[in-house]
């Protein structure tokens, strides 16, 4: 190599290396600075994700499990107290029959009838509201208990199917998968106006596949209401790590779609 000075002298050449070494090894460390800092960085971002989805969990459970003590205190207070006032007044029914003139025993009888359907609606409705309960019946009969009620009141015309081979769920999924179609057929009876449901269980191969419809007047699913309802299902999906929507149209009723894979636990 020549300059205008003449060929470089071999400490020149020697400097020339030592610096181009230099600028190389502060190149590399350079980058592997930037590469630790953003892999730290990106290990961070993911560790303040999963605690703030860990926190966001423990906080759905624990309001789902709030939810279901109220009602399994509801429960006791239907069938304990109202159940037991409902039973005291039919006794009394009964010894008044004995002791006013007979024109007025059809009119206490219908009475007594009503009361005595009171007290059984009232027992069926303590027993889909006590999580010991369900939990003890499963999610089938749980579910038929609660669609026959709302045929037996006279509300709509709610029929359930079942396809597949029936698999056994932890008993906490069947709970939660109980209590998002029980919330959406309080909706559909709050608000929907409609005349039929139909629930669909489809036990597939590798997840339970739940479709709710009714024929109801519909809302639109982006305009944001106070209803709580839509929040708290999702909640409950979320916590089984399953699949949820809800598909709506004014005027083309509701449709709930879950997918619980069986692989899932809580």
């Amino acid at each position: 190599m020549l300059t205008e000075k003449g060929p470089l002298l071999p400490q020149e050449k020697l400097l020339i290396v030592y610096f181009i070494a230099v600028l190389l090894f502060f190149t590399i460390f350079a980058i592997t600075v930037v590469i630790a800092f953003q892999r730290r960085k990106n290990s961070f971002l993911k560790e303040r994700y999963e605690a703030e989805q860990r926190y966001q969990r423990e906080l759905a459970d624990s309001k789902i499990e709030i939810q279901e003590q109220t009602l399994k205190n509801i429960a006791w207070e239907l069938h304990d107290n109202v159940g037991q006032l409902l039973s005291v007044a039919n006794i009394q029914l009964n010894v008044l029959m004995s002791t006013v003139p007979e024109t007025y025993h059809n009119q206490i009888k219908e009475t007594k009838e009503v009361v005595q359907e009171t007290v059984q609606e009232i027992r069926s409705l303590s027993k889909v509201l006590n999580n010991d309960v369900v939990l003890k019946n499963g999610l089938l009969a749980s579910l038929q208990v609660e669609l026959d009620r709302f045929k037996r009141l006279g509300y709509l015309d709610a029929s359930l199917k079942i396809s597949g081979d029936i698999i056994p769920l932890n008993s906490s999924s069947e709970i939660i998968i109980f209590r998002i179609l029980q919330e959406f057929l309080s909706n559909v009876i709050k608000h929907a106006k409609a005349s039929k449901l139909f629930v669909h269980l489809d036990y597939k191969e590798r997840a339970l596949a739940v479709t709710a419809v009714d024929d109801g007047v519909g809302f639109n699913t982006s305009v944001k209401t106070d209803s709580s309802g839509m929040e708290t299902m999702g909640s409950r999906a979320a916590l089984l790590n399953a699949d949820f929507s809800i598909v709506s149209e004014i005027g083309k009723g509701t449709e709930l779609f879950l997918s619980y894979p069986y692989k899932n636990t809580i």
